[in-house]
């Protein structure tokens, strides 16, 4: 166990962490040369495509050091974008250290200082790494000045390296010796594993990744999930190189996986803890939060019969992804579909993605939105996670909504234009610090629907990409919230309506009324669009009939004739419009959300 390092890559979007992974597999001869591409961990299309990292991923290497002594690390590279930090939790509470990568043309950013804090709450041995060294615009000096600010550390600790060119690798793998603890635990002890990933294969079934803390786990061997109480055999154990290595067997401080022939997703919970059936540990293990989502949408198959197929996918896609949650729901216009809870903007959007791709299932996304929280005229709280579950306004004492502190950490000649862009968004400054005369963090306070649709877009289209922005939720403050409806013909359209704030209900009511005007396609009668407050329309757009020429067959003869059949048309079209449907396309629901396009 003493020859054993378990350590995490953590930084800001695009700070280097996969380039920086992909050397380290190169140094310690983990991938051939044959085999290398760049971001060699990253297997999903839509990683390589975005050039994000969406999912961790773990992988044993084995390193030579100078005193001639083999070592094995199980290093997890972790995504740096703010939507995807329970990744980075679930991957540091399998660890005893981290490389914390600072981009040396940028500095600390806001998801640097966030993962940071993460590392320390779990009291990992933090490596500061200086990437990028090897550019121009580099700013070494001032760099680890703001490094030595932030941890602490001396300015000799600071390694500098180049995930592009291998400067400074070596003495990268020489500090992960040196600096960060070995595991600590007891291979004789009842086995303890904690589970901090799953995915599914479809021949081998559910497939999870562990860290034994305590104990040893053999090929065969019967084993229980502590907290979902069942019991399977260990029909193949091994650990994670690039491609999964089969093992007789693993002890303490190790990372690997185990396949157990598990069909059922539900079955393996992410942060469960594995034991020996025969000789069970007596607690589980702690230290796993549990996820909160941030935004909520409906997520509906385009055909209805293929809602059972939908849920199959979203369990499976759960496995991958523990930070996914749904629910079902049904809906008077979509019909029946799923309550899902993402953690911002970019996860719906990667889901939806993977839906299409990875199981080919088309779906429809409602009008994302937050959880509130509604109380009656006698004070019962109800959590409110759709429009349509808000009480009668009559019945409804307050409605309270999630506030976040948001920090911003940008350059100072953009603090007046996003100090405008958070007070617009019903957002208070709390507090304005200068880190260094070149970088100032902003801190806000603000409801959390209003950062739910396209505030980071416009945030670093007016910081031109030098603002970086985190934030987690403080607490729920009463607000005036009213649902607006959105009304085709006369018919709300469940789908379409969403919880606004009070003042800002006629600005978006309009907004969406014009959106609607654009895209949905004329029919044989006129389409009334009205953006509602309970009775009272606050919007109106119309969209005229298209016409046809019944009197083209007509040439010349008495002008009655004509009338008779224009007659005919209008109560014709009287009648479709009684009965006719209006039809959304699903173009619609997509546009909708961009209201500012």
């Amino acid at each position: 166990m003493k020859h054993i390092r378990n350590f995490c890559v953590i930084a800001h979007i695009d700070h280097g962490k996969s380039t920086l992974s992909d050397r380290l597999l190169e140094f310690t001869k983990t991938i051939s040369e044959r085999e290398m591409q760049d971001q060699a961990l990253d297997d999903m299309d839509l990683e390589r495509e975005r050039g994000i990292t969406i999912k961790s991923h773990a992988i044993q290497m084995y390193y030579t050091h100078t005193d001639g002594v083999q070592y094995t690390f199980n290093m997890i590279d972790t995504p740096g974008h703010v939507d995807f930090s329970y990744e980075v939790s679930r991957s540091i509470a399998a660890c005893e250290g981290a490389l914390l990568l600072v981009d040396a043309s940028q500095g600390i950013q806001a998801q640097t200082i966030s993962n940071l804090y993460l590392a320390i709450e779990h009291d990992l041995e933090i490596i500061p790494v200086l990437n990028k060294v090897d550019m121009e615009s580099a700013m070494i000096e001032e760099v680890s000045d703001q490094v030595i600010d932030l941890i602490g550390c001396k300015k000799e600790e600071i390694i500098l390296a180049s995930g592009k060119t291998g400067i400074g690798i070596e003495e990268i793998m020489a500090a992960i010796v040196d600096r960060i603890p070995h595991p600590k635990g007891d291979p004789d002890a009842p086995l303890q594993a904690l589970i901090f990933d799953s995915m599914f294969n479809s021949f081998r079934g559910v497939i999870a990744y562990y860290r034994i803390i305590n104990g040893t786990l053999r090929k065969g061997d019967k084993v229980r999930f502590f907290n979902t109480g069942k019991n399977y055999e260990a029909d193949e154990i091994g650990i994670l190189q690039m491609q999964q290595v089969p093992k007789e067997e693993l002890s303490a401080g190790n990372v690997g996986y185990i396949i157990t022939g598990i069909k059922e997703s539900k079955e393996i919970k992410v942060g469960d803890t594995i034991t020996h059936h025969e000789r069970p540990c007596d607690e589980a293990i702690h230290g796993f939060e549990e996820v909160k989502p941030m935004v909520f949408a409906g997520i509906y198959p385009i055909e209805n019969e293929d809602f059972e197929d939908l849920r199959d996918s979203l369990e499976k896609l759960q496995l991958n992804d523990a930070s996914l949650v749904f629910e079902p729901e049904s809906s008077a216009a979509l019909g029946f579909g799923f309550r899902c809870g993402f953690l911002g903007m970019l996860h719906l959007e990667i889901i939806q993605e993977r839906l299409s791709r990875e199981f080919d299932q088309e779906v429809i996304t409602t009008v994302p939105n937050v959880s509130y929280i509604a109380y009656n005229n006698k004070g019962e709280a109800k959590i409110i996670n759709t429009p349509n579950e808000l009480p009668d306004p009559t019945l409804i004492q307050k409605v309270e909504e999630p506030y976040i502190r948001a920090q911003i950490i940008t350059k100072p000649e953009y603090i007046g234009s996003i100090m405008t862009l958070c007070m617009d968004k019903r957002g208070t400054l709390i507090r304005q610090s200068y880190l260094t005369p070149e970088r100032v963090e902003l801190t806000f306070e603000m409801p959390l629907a209003e950062i739910v649709f396209d505030f980071y877009d416009k945030l670093k289209s007016i910081s031109r990409g030098y603002a970086s922005f985190d934030y987690h939720q403080i607490d729920y403050r009463p607000s005036d919230l009213v649902k607006l409806d959105i009304r085709l013909n006369g018919e709300p359209v469940d789908a379409l309506s969403s919880l606004v704030h009070r003042g800002k209900a006629e600005y978006i009511g309009r907004k969406i009324c014009l959106k609607l005007k654009e895209l949905l396609p004329k029919q044989q009668f006129v389409i009334a669009i009205q953006a509602s407050i309970g009775a009272k329309i606050i919007a109106r757009e119309t969209i005229s009939a298209l016409r046809k020429d019944v009197t083209a067959k007509c040439y010349g003869g008495d002008i009655s004739r004509k009338r008779k059949l224009l007659e005919k048309q209008k109560k014709g079209k009287k009648k479709m419009r009684q009965i006719g449907n209006v039809e959304v396309p699903q173009k619609a629901f997509l546009q909708v959300l961009k209201l500012e396009d």
